[in-house]
C-alpha cells in the first residue's frame, strides 16, 4: 500500500535557480508522485467489470480494478488533494497545465497566478477531470528536472 506524504512534509525545489532566474515549483514532489501513482490506478479501472470477471478478448485477463476500487481510489486523491493548503493546490494545477503544455517552465509564476485566479469549486474535481492527469502532472515534473522514478522504485 502507498503512503502519503504528510501534509507537513518538506517542499521541494527552491523557488528559483542559484541566479535566481527562473522559479520553479515549491510542492514536495513526492505529494505530486503520489497523486501520479494513484491517478494511474484510476486509467486503469475497468469499467463495469465485476471483481476477477473474465475479460472477453482475453479469458486469462482479470480485472485490474473494479468500479468499488475505483470510487475509493478517487476519493483517496480528492481528500488527498483537498487536505494541501492553497499554494500547493494552485501549483499542482500549473504543473499540470506545464505538463499538458498550456504554460513553459518559463512561464512557471503566470501559470501559478492564473491557477489561483481561476479557482472555483474543489481543486480535487478540477485535476480528477482531466484526462491523463499523471501524465501531465509526470511531463510537468519532467519540465523541471523533477521525476517520480525514485519515488516508484522507493515503494515497491
Amino acid at each position: 500500500m502507498q503512503r502519503a506524504p504528510a501534509a507537513d512534509e518538506g517542499r521541494g525545489k527552491a523557488t528559483a535557480d542559484a541566479k535566481g532566474n527562473t522559479a520553479m515549483p515549491t510542492i514536495n514532489t513526492d505529494k505530486v508522485c503520489f497523486i501520479v501513482v494513484k491517478a494511474r490506478e484510476l486509467e486503469s479501472e475497468d469499467e463495469g467489470m465485476e471483481a476477477d470477471a473474465s475479460n472477453a478478448t482475453d479469458d486469462n485477463f482479470v480485472s485490474v480494478m473494479t468500479e468499488d476500487a475505483f470510487d475509493t481510489v478517487r476519493d483517496e486523491i480528492a481528500s488527498f488533494i483537498e487536505a494541501m493548503d492553497e499554494d500547493e493546490q494552485a501549483e499542482l494545477v500549473a504543473l499540470a497545465w506545464v505538463g499538458r503544455g498550456d504554460f513553459s517552465a518559463n512561464d512557471w509564476d503566470e501559470a501559478v497566478r492564473q491557477a489561483r485566479e481561476r479557482h472555483a469549486g474543489p481543486t480535487s474535481a478540477y485535476l480528477l477531470g482531466i484526462p491523463l492527469l499523471a501524465s501531465h502532472l509526470e511531463d510537468g515534473l519532467g519540465e523541471f528536472g523533477e521525476s517520480c522514478a525514485l519515488y516508484a522504485a522507493d515503494r515497491q
